[in-house]
Formats: C-alpha cells, structure tokens, sequence
C-alpha cells in the first residue's frame, strides 16, 4: 500500500514538472513599455491555455490593420475581474498590451477598457487581462 502511493506521488509530481516546462515565456514581447491600442474586435478566442483578441485598428494613413493580441486564458482573466459577455465580437475597446520585438501586429494584452457603450457589460472599466 505504502509502495502504492510513493509511486502515484512519484508520477503526480512528474506529471506537473512537465507541464510547467511546456509553458512558454514571453521573450517575444517588449514587457517594459505599454502601447495603448483602441479599435474593433473582428475576433474573440477565449481558450487554454491562452485567449486570443483580433483587434482591428486604423492606422496612420486611415487602413485598418488587424492586431493580434494574446492574453490569458478565461479563467485567470475571470480571477481578474473579466466576465464572458464584457467583451464581445464587434465591440471597440481600448488596450495597453506589450508589442512583439520583430515589431509584426502583435502585442501581449495586459489591460482591457470596453468602449461599447453598456455599463452592464464593464463599458469604461479597465480589466487586467493577462
């Protein structure tokens, strides 16, 4: 019995080892300065083991530019204060996110402001989303 259950901690250990080493970092962003981004969510993605925001933005000469934008999974943005419905595919929103160091349309999100307009769904409240 005893034999038993070193063996099941032995593999619950191992187990959780590699899945913390399958993690990756986020090397590929620029984590020391903010960018604020504003515009419409064309996609919303909310998976494990990280949520993906398509934010389409207008850029200096008037073309809209897609942005993707990576952040937490749906339950740490839930412990964070995020519901569901705050964020929804059409809305405009406005975002402080990290960008990606080889400078393509990407940034790590960090904060999410709703600018839908309804205060049931968080309209004007920033939520920390990774």
């Amino acid at each position: 019995m005893q034999r038993r259950f070193v063996m099941l901690t032995a593999m619950c250990v191992v187990a959780l080892a590699l899945s913390a080493q399958a993690h990756h970092s986020h090397n590929g962003y620029e984590v020391t300065v903010w960018t604020d981004l504003e515009g419409t969510v064309s996609e919303l993605h909310l998976i494990v083991p990280h949520s993906w925001v398509y934010l389409d933005v207008e850029d200096d000469t008037g073309e809209t530019v897609t942005w993707a934008l990576e952040a937490a999974g749906p339950n740490k943005m839930i412990e964070n204060g995020a519901k569901r419905e705050d964020v929804q595919v059409g809305d405009r929103i406005k975002v402080r996110c990290h960008l990606l160091r080889d400078g393509s349309n990407g940034c790590l999100l960090g904060f999410v402001t709703p600018d839908h307009g309804d205060s049931a769904r968080g309209h004007g409240v920033e939520i920390h989303w990774d």
